[in-house]
């Protein structure tokens, strides 16, 4: 490394020299207005014809090398280091022949050297590298030295090919693959070791990189690659399954482990279309496999074909062309089925609201001390009746009390459902509480009420099927970002629009916990995608708090579900006030008693909390005690019998009244344990000895 200028410049190695050390190269000399237009970038060739020695093949030779920061032609005679410690004139360094490259402005792209650039010496072979004209020895030069020793005519370069974008986007991906191989090499390589390191890199091309972006000064590219499939497949497989269908789950796994792009049309979540399965095979029963437009059969005739040996071959024979219009369609982007929207007939009381919001005189008032927005009274809502109606008074107020008991208007203050007189009140698209809700979009739902019973039996249809596609087999890991781009989370979103009036007073008490337990999972999941993941404690409390729907016309929150409805309006932990106060209406909805396995039901998104899984009335505490057994497998309880401590979930602690004293916690979990632990367990308690009880750390991570 010597210093040219008061710059440093390091030297080629002596082995990368041309051979005769003797040979004389051109000395080029250009005039002042030269240099300068090429400090600027501007030159766009270089003239060798002026030649004052004559030498016929100065006029081929290469330009000398140039670097950013330093003179473009250095003053013939000055002094330069060589790496030998010995010294040499510029003069002596022209004759040595060493190459160079023009390095072009900083926000420009490196092109690739040009094509035909001949080697230094017409002895000297070039060797294949992938890079036409470029010296292999001068590639595989020290990573310490980045300079790239190769000649390039850069305004030519630009000029012919500045209106083409497809000739940018080549050049720059072939220079990417030369700049990591260059710039990864630690010393001397050899031309085998590019071409293996290439082709690694091309054979994970397609499994690794989906996307590859190049950034230029003002433009961006964009090229997608294509995903590799099975050769000679060009149709499209389609099977009808069902939710929690243990054959359709097979049938899914099939595919998946094979890599078959599959489409799956589930009649739980689309049932309009369980009328198309009937008609193409004759029955109901799932799964029904198509290749194109061709029934295959069902699982049974999946499992005959893949011991045969011949699926490669059946699969090209009836997927080898284009799938036909005749074939099942792919699920689209809709609402809920059309056909049974229409054979809903629309309750009079839905008509009486429409009118009503537009006759009645809607305007903030004053009220007790506060001002009130957005309301009535109760005296003005029965006028509007009895001239639209042309009906008695007592009709009225009995109409009033219809639509306060479905939640299409609301005490202001919650006093009373509905009153004449000077009460004041609000439709519920009025309720200050109404835009924190993610199952309001702008407007409140005016279709007929629904059974809780039927919309929770859907919420569980749907989300089963959710899980089934974008989960991993033990539910420990979910797939958030390609549920919020399902058909079937669109389907959840709209489906959860019908809870704003539906009516949770009237389910039992088995189906009450299995619709709160649903509705809590699937809520988390919706948080998720809508807010992200809570990471600090503060962002934690509101996940929990802020994240509301409307249910039955009254807000919940998770903590209100969790705590209000499931633990029976319980304090959750390092919490002062109950979720509910003695005078809120959701307390009429709040279990009876409280069932400690709902912990191991619930899952709020992270690591540490038990699988995320969707429940039914009908055996709802066979599948609690399931859930209880499987979280303390997965490690919520740890026993070390040396020092006599057993490890527990710090949920336990947490909620430590729903389970009882330390020990007694230790009493009620020994009953869904494993046969080892639980002897462990009990050989622990029997002794008499001191137990220790340590809780494990949370996990509070995304379970994605």
């Amino acid at each position: 490394m010597g210093s040219l200028n008061g710059v440093e410049h390091p030297q080629l190695p002596a082995d990368a020299r041309p051979a005769d050390d003797q040979a004389k190269c051109l000395e080029v000399d250009t005039t002042h207005q030269t240099m300068a237009q090429m400090d600027r970038g501007e030159a766009e060739d270089f003239n060798f014809e002026n030649n004052p020695n004559g030498d016929e093949n100065k006029a081929n030779a290469a330009p000398p090398a140039v670097e950013v920061g330093k003179p473009l032609f250095p003053k013939r005679g000055t002094v330069v280091e060589n790496p030998d410690d010995s010294t040499s004139t510029v003069d002596e360094q022209e004759q040595e022949g060493i190459d160079g490259v023009i390095t072009p402005h900083s926000h420009l792209p490196k092109p690739e050297p040009p094509p035909g650039l001949a080697p230094t010496s017409p002895d000297e072979p070039v060797k294949e590298n992938g890079f036409s004209g470029i010296r292999a020895d001068l590639l595989g030069r020290s990573k310490s030295l980045t300079e790239t020793f190769a000649t390039v005519d850069i305004g030519k370069f630009f000029k012919e090919r500045s209106n083409s974008l497809s000739a940018i986007a080549k050049r720059l991906s072939q220079i990417g693959d030369y700049k990591n191989e260059s710039d990864g090499e630690e010393g001397s390589e050899s031309e085998s070791s590019f071409k293996e390191e290439k082709k690694k890199n091309e054979s994970n091309c397609d499994s690794v990189v989906e996307v590859s972006e190049y950034n230029i000064s003002g433009l961006r590219v964009v090229v997608r690659l294509k995903s590799g499939g099975e050769d000679g497949i060009k149709g499209r497989i389609s099977f009808f399954s069902r939710s929690n269908c243990r054959d359709c789950s097979a049938v899914r796994s099939f595919f998946k482990q094979r890599g078959l792009r599959f489409v799956e049309i589930n009649v739980d979540v689309y049932p309009q279309r369980e009328k198309e399965l009937i008609e193409r095979t004759g029955n109901s029963q799932v799964p029904k496999i198509f290749f194109n437009e061709k029934l295959f059969g069902g699982l049974v005739a999946l499992n005959s074909l893949r011991n045969s040996g011949e699926m490669e071959g059946k699969l090209k024979e009836m997927l080898g062309k284009p799938c036909p219009g005749d074939a099942p369609a792919t699920p689209v982007y809709g609402f809920d089925d059309p056909e049974e929207e229409a054979e809903a007939a629309e309750e009079e009381i839905v008509g009486m609201a429409r009118v009503l919001r537009q006759k009645l005189p809607i305007e903030d008032r004053l009220m007790r001390m506060k001002i009130v927005r957005n309301c009535f009274s109760g005296a003005q809502m029965v006028e509007v009746l009895i001239q639209h109606l042309d009906c008695g008074r007592k009709k009225a107020v009995e109409i009033g009390k219809q639509l306060a008991r479905k939640h299409f208007i609301h005490h202001v203050f919650g006093e009373n459902d509905f009153e004449d007189g000077n009460h004041l009140y609000r439709f519920l698209e009025h309720e200050p509480y109404i835009p924190r809700c993610y199952n309001f979009r702008g407007t409140t739902n005016d279709r007929s009420p629904k059974p809780a019973v039927m919309v929770g039996k859907k919420m569980y249809k749907i989300m089963s099927a959710i899980l089934e596609s974008y989960a991993s087999d033990d539910r420990s890991h979910v797939d958030y970002d390609g549920i919020s781009k399902s058909e079937e989370f669109r389907r959840y979103v709209n489906l959860v629009e019908d809870l704003q009036r539906v009516d949770p007073l009237g389910l039992s008490p088995d189906e009450k916990t299995a619709f709160f337990l649903n509705l809590y999972n699937a809520m988390v999941i919706h948080a998720v995608i809508r807010v992200g993941s809570p990471e600090g404690v503060t962002d934690r409390r509101s996940f929990y708090s802020d994240f509301q729907y409307i249910v039955g016309g009254s807000p919940y929150s998770l903590n209100a579900i969790k705590n209000g409805i499931l633990r029976s309006n319980r304090r959750s932990p390092y919490s002062l006030i109950k979720p509910f106060s003695s005078g809120d209406k959701r307390l009429e909805v709040a279990v009876d008693r409280v069932n400690p396995t709902i912990h191991f039901g619930l899952c709020n998104g992270t690591k540490s909390s038990p699988t995320v899984r969707f429940f039914t009335a009908q055996g709802l505490e066979a599948a609690l005690r399931s859930a209880a057994r499987e979280f303390f497998q997965r490690g919520g309880i740890e026993v070390d019998l040396e020092t006599r401590t057993v490890y527990l979930s710090r949920t336990m602690k947490w909620f430590g009244g729903d389970f009882g004293q330390e020990k007694e916690i230790v009493k009620w979990v020994m009953n869904y344990l494993e046969g080892s632990k639980a002897g462990l367990v009990t050989h622990l308690l029997s002794d008499g000895a001191a137990l220790h009880i340590v809780y494990q750390n949370y996990d509070w991570s995304l379970n994605s």
